[in-house]
Formats: C-alpha cells, sequence, structure tokens
C-alpha cells in the first residue's frame, strides 16, 4: 500500500511547492526509504533522521527535554515536536523544509514503558497546520513497522492536500 502512497506524496507535495523533512524512530528510516524509491524523489525530499535513542530526540531534533523526561518518546506531543524539529535539520541554505513528518512508536516484541506494543505517534507539521494521529496496531514487529509506513504516508498526503 505504501508504494502507491509514496508518489502520491511527492506530487502532492510538488504541486504546493513544499519540500519535505522525515524524523523517524521506530520506522528507523523506513518512511524515507519508501519516499526514496519514487524516481525525482529529490525534487521535494531533502533528508531525514532516525532519532531511535531517546536523547537524540532532543539533542537533535530539539523535543522538549522535560516533556520526554515526563512522558517520554511515545507521545503525540513528541511526534509533533520531532516533526517541527527536522524541518529545520534538513535545512538548505538556510531555509527550513515547509513540511516535516515524525513517527515515534512501539514496535515490540516487548514495551520499554508500559504502553502497549503497537502504539505510535505521527506528527505532521505543514506552513499551515500541525496534527498528530494516534495509531493502535497489531502484529509482530515487522507488521507494526509496515503498517506505520503506510499510515505515516497516507496523514501525510491528507495534511498536504487539505
Amino acid at each position: 500500500m505504501s508504494e502507491a502512497l509514496a508518489p502520491q506524496v511527492l506530487s502532492a507535495l510538488e504541486r504546493r511547492g513544499w519540500t519535505l523533512g522525515v524524523a523517524e524512530s521506530l520506522t528507523g528510516g523506513a518512511v524515507c526509504a519508501e519516499l526514496v524509491s519514487v524516481p525525482g524523489a529529490s525534487a521535494v525530499l531533502l533528508g531525514g533522521v532516525v532519532a531511535y535513542a531517546t536523547p537524540v530526540k532532543h539533542t537533535v531534533l530539539g523535543v522538549d527535554a522535560e516533556l520526554l523526561a515526563q512522558h517520554g518518546p511515545v507521545h503525540p506531543a513528541v511526534a509533533r515536536e520531532m516533526a517541527d524539529g527536522v524541518r529545520g535539520v534538513v535545512s538548505v541554505a538556510g531555509r527550513a523544509a515547509d513540511v516535516g513528518i515524525a513517527t515515534t512508536g512501539i514496535a515490540g516484541p516487548e514495551s520499554p514503558d508500559g504502553q502497549p506494543v503497537g502504539t505510535v505517534h505521527v506528527g505532521v507539521v505543514t506552513p499551515v497546520a500541525a496534527q498528530t494521529r494516534e495509531l493502535h496496531l497489531v502484529g509482530d514487529r515487522a507488521a507494526i513497522r509496515a503498517q506505520t509506513v503506510s499510515a505515516a504516508l497516507a496523514f501525510l498526503l491528507e495534511m498536504v492536500e487539505e
């Protein structure tokens, strides 16, 4: 499913003249890889950051340290701050990406903080809106990660087409 979404996302971004930065935790670069698999993705995609370790979400993406300390990395506000932060991280010639998307969640097989495996937050920040979406996915680790990629791209497409 995500194979069909990536070209649509890139086309929608290009129509709006918007560039994209991607921040990923549980997906480990899979969202970026899906986008890069489309020829011409470089017209829109500036880059991505895999912020797998919680401290990297703060030190690289600028997620509030107190937010991380209070709620951990799997939280809607963390996803939103990751999406916002990556825009500046991938800036080109002093210009931040117009859009940022981020994934954070628990793919399993176990949960380090007591939240159910399959709990995922996706954040999208555009020049006109910032939203998060909470997902409750089922399956093994690979299935949860794959479902997250598809859901993240679908959410991004919705946000860009608004």
